[in-house]
């Protein structure tokens, strides 16, 4: 989505980790701008406004005015940025001239509305699968997001990618199978086995194990016979 912001960058000639750690003291993010059949450039921007467009409703398909002091102005794309992932700052941008009269590929983010009747009606239960979808389209129709109605599915039945509404230049590039959104039952809980009926208390309770006892030792002891006189 194009929208009408500038960013200015400053052209840097200084490459390498001490350059980019000399930007950063200064308040400065290294970038990188490349695309459109011309020489990649190195510059300089600001993080803070790349920041607010990285923060906005269209994030990475934001289409800017970015002006390179003393070479170039030019609509430009965040193509990817990478952050410390301790301090958060950013540590690097990579820009992407665009043309805008070429078709390109981007992905789109998916939101879901609406309650669906295998909620209300059925008891069940909503699960979003496809949080996005890949489109081709101009530069100047990039929409912010596609929004689906789920508020008619029934338990068992699901939304795809390919029932999504395109318009204008809009192709879908995604799987038209890939599934954004399906209705589901409830797992019912297992119930306790019950003890079959008429049966056996021993089949239905396991009998303890018989402990065999020693018996006594026999009192009375046969006398042994006496022993003849002389």
């Amino acid at each position: 989505m194009r929208k009408d912001i500038t960013v200015t960058a400053q052209p840097r000639e200084g490459r390498g980790k001490n350059e980019a750690r000399r930007l950063r003291v200064k308040g400065q993010a290294p970038a990188v701008l490349y695309g459109a059949g011309r020489d990649a450039v190195a510059v300089a921007v600001d993080p803070r406004e790349v920041g607010k467009i990285l923060q906005s409703r269209s994030g990475y398909n934001t289409i800017f005015n970015l002006t390179v002091q003393g070479i170039e102005d030019t609509p430009a794309m965040i193509v990817a940025s990478q952050r410390d992932p301790v301090r958060d700052n950013l540590l690097h941008v990579d820009l992407k001239r665009i043309d805008l009269t070429k078709r390109i590929d981007v992905k789109v983010r998916v939101t879901v509305s609406g309650e669906p009747q295998a909620v209300k009606l059925q008891g069940g239960l909503l699960e979003v699968i496809g949080r996005e979808i890949e489109i081709e389209c101009l530069p100047d129709e990039i929409p912010e997001s596609f929004n689906v109605d789920v508020s008619e599915l029934m338990i068992g039945q699901n939304i795809r990618a390919g029932s999504i509404p395109l318009t204008g230049s809009m192709k879908l590039t995604s799987s038209p199978d890939l599934v954004i959104a399906h209705a589901v039952a409830m797992k019912a809980e297992a119930e306790p086995v019950a003890a079959i009926e008429g049966a056996p208390e021993s089949a239905a309770t396991p009998a303890e194990p018989e402990v065999i006892k020693k018996g006594k030792k026999e009192e009375a002891v046969e006398a042994e016979p006496e022993k003849k006189k002389k």
